[in-house]
């Protein structure tokens, strides 16, 4: 089964012609978002009925005056608007610019900042969004000079226009896909068609090795490419059907994503290392009753550190269930590679070694050692480079394209291929940056060990102490084995030391568990005390490293990216400032603030409105 479309829009025409029953259901919640409904609905399109709703939909698109080559920038909640949404503009020529929607008014005007940024960023003309969502908007409409209308979606969905027939090119641009921003301001990541199709066939033909039996079931975010390239493009071209569950509809019940998978017998689902945890902290063994995982063949891994032990951990507990481990299948990727880089090989299950810690943090080789080893520290196998792609580690900051360093010489991951961006939007400085020759440098610590890729961390991010190179991900493992400490929610940094010059200072900064609201102050202030002293004493005796500082915070202070991952760069940055402790959970942010900032864009909003309607009369 393999898919040789030169383009996103021929693959959808082409997979109109499929089966009637394949295509995608869309799960939504019933009631309010947010006020704990439990009831779901569903609505099926097949491959055909996607085709037609999203040819109207880019009729609607092309009414408002966009042309091709014009960027939309989406912020639509519902999946079921955003894949109509993003297919019309991609048949249109028009270039699609996702963007997440306000998880809540706790994070509002980090939210419009970040907004405001992509849109001004990528010159978008129109930007289509509900109802409720617009008025909030209107200060970004405000400061973007390119953004000529806010669009509902309400009223593109009851549209009738045509769609214009438009000619697509392989290597005209598909859409912008912006980055998370964990490491550095969002930059728009430039895809073609042809970099979609290349990567899409490394998925689904070469990595996945899909049949036409499979089935994928996701709750992922469709904004972010895992989500959107993963399980709405890739399957459109493999006619593979998919059942999409709402984000936030997991995350507060995270076994509708296991009863997704008995009722629609799913093959194939991925998520990140934290969703697995999530499932063995959250999922009761009373809510297993009548689930069934025996048809699970890929749970996919990727998108931030992958600990063995989570995974480990998902396979036990649900095995009791069906899950079999060999279902386990870590991979590697990022968004300027389209999405995927590597993955392990399918019904293996997930393969690591063992390496010498104090060898790997003072040399940057692997040592192979025996698990039981004192000094041992497990690594997780992302698989080999897919056929015509290339990955290689190279010494860190190297500006020329020499030669790669040996298998087990840790080094910068520098990757080469179809799938890789030809750069970002309208960055030619950063592009520049980003490349050595052909090779793109991904920013990532590894090396290849007998052609397998293996993950160290972040070259920006580690962490020098006496010539000594720690991986801020092993010293937030070690700090999160603590009891009281939340799993997934500690983050490591260097931070620079104004007394002496010559080192960092090694910092860890941690989300407390909740406690009851009776505790005492006196009594809350010594368990966090004892939490900082165990934090301590667990990563001098892990890994010999003496932390310089421990910072216990409430749980939902530490500052995260829209997709979840945790922020290294924004954490040290509030910690340097002062501001890291002075920070509340978004439940306990300042209302009157909030409110002020709600109004503020809501008058901007009736304001454009007046001026627009004046404008036309």
């Amino acid at each position: 089964m393999a898919s040789t479309f030169p383009t996103l829009a021929a693959a959808l025409e082409d997979a109109a012609k499929a089966d009637p029953t394949l295509g995608f259901r869309f799960v939504s919640e019933d009631g309010v978002p947010g006020f704990g409904s439990n009831t779901t609905s569903e609505a099926s399109f097949s491959y055909t009925a996607l085709e037609r709703a999203s040819a109207r939909y880019g009729g609607a698109l092309q009414a408002l005056g966009l042309k091709k080559g014009d960027r939309v920038a989406l912020i639509c909640p519902a999946n079921e608007d955003f894949v109509l949404c993003f297919f019309g503009a991609i048949r249109a020529g028009i270039i699609p610019v996702p963007i997440y929607p306000p998880l809540g008014l706790g994070q509002l005007q980090g939210y419009l900042d970040n907004t405001r940024h992509i849109v001004a960023k990528s010159g978008a003309r129109a930007l289509v969004t509900t109802a409720q969502i617009k008025r909030l908007l209107g200060t970004v409409q405000a400061s973007a000079p390119s953004l000529e209308q806010v669009v509902a979606v309400e009223a593109i969905r009851e549209s009738l226009e045509t769609l214009k027939p438009t000619k697509i090119a392989p290597d005209d641009i598909a859409f912008l896909q912006y980055t998370s921003g964990s490491t550095s301001r969002p930059k728009g990541v430039t895809l073609t068609h042809e970099n979609l199709m290349a990567n899409v066939r490394c998925i689904m033909h070469d990595g996945l090795q899909v049949t036409p039996e499979d089935r994928g079931i996701s709750w992922l975010p469709l904004y972010h490419d895992m989500g959107l390239i993963g399980f709405v493009l890739a399957p459109v071209a493999y006619r593979i059907p998919v059942v999409f569950l709402p984000p936030l509809l997991f995350l507060k019940r995270p076994v509708s994503w296991l009863q997704a998978f008995t009722r629609h017998k799913g093959t194939i689902a991925y998520a990140p290392n934290f969703a697995f945890a999530l499932c063995v902290k959250r999922i009761r063994d009373r809510e297993l009753e009548n689930i069934d995982l025996s048809t699970w063949r890929v749970a996919g891994c990727g998108a931030e550190p992958i600990r063995p032990e989570t995974l480990e951990a998902f396979a036990e507990k649900f095995g009791k269930v069906g899950f079999q481990s060999k279902a386990l299948l870590p991979s590697y990727g990022m968004a300027e590679s389209s999405l995927a880089i590597s993955f392990s090989a399918v019904g293996e299950g997930m393969k690591t070694i063992s390496v010498d810690g104090e060898t790997l943090w003072a040399e940057n080789k692997a040592k192979l050692v025996a698990e039981d080893d004192p000094r041992a520290v497990r690594l997780v196998s992302c698989g080999p480079n897919f056929p015509l792609h290339e990955i290689a580690a190279f010494a860190p900051d190297g500006t020329t394209a020499s030669a790669p360093l040996p298998e087990d010489s840790v080094g910068e991951l520098r990757i080469k291929g179809p799938s890789v961006m030809k750069g970002y939007w309208e960055d030619v400085e950063r592009t520049k940056e980003s490349f050595v020759g052909e090779w793109l440098k991904t920013g990532d610590l590894g090396f290849v060990h007998d052609g397998d890729v293996y993950i160290c961390g972040r070259s920006k991010e580690v962490i020098i102490v006496n010539g000594r190179n720690y991986y801020p991900q092993d010293i937030e493992w070690e700090a999160s084995r603590v009891e009281g400490v939340r799993k997934g929610n500690v983050i490591a940094f260097g931070a620079r030391d104004n007394v002496e010059r010559d080192r960092e200072r090694v910092v860890v900064a941690f989300e407390c568990q909740d406690v009851p609201k009776s505790t005492e102050a006196r009594d809350l202030a010594t368990e966090k005390h004892a939490l900082v002293q165990t934090v301590r004493k667990l990563v001098q005796e892990g890994m010999g490293l003496t932390l310089d500082d421990v910072v216990p915070l409430a749980p939902g202070v530490l500052p995260k990216t829209s997709s979840g991952k945790l922020q290294r760069a924004k954490t040290r940055e509030l910690y340097e400032t002062g501001e890291l402790t002075q920070r509340k959970a978004p439940r306990a942010e300042d209302k009157l603030g909030v409110l002020k900032e709600a109004a503020k864009s809501q008058l901007s909003y009736f304001k454009l409105a007046v001026l627009s309607s004046r404008k036309k009369s």
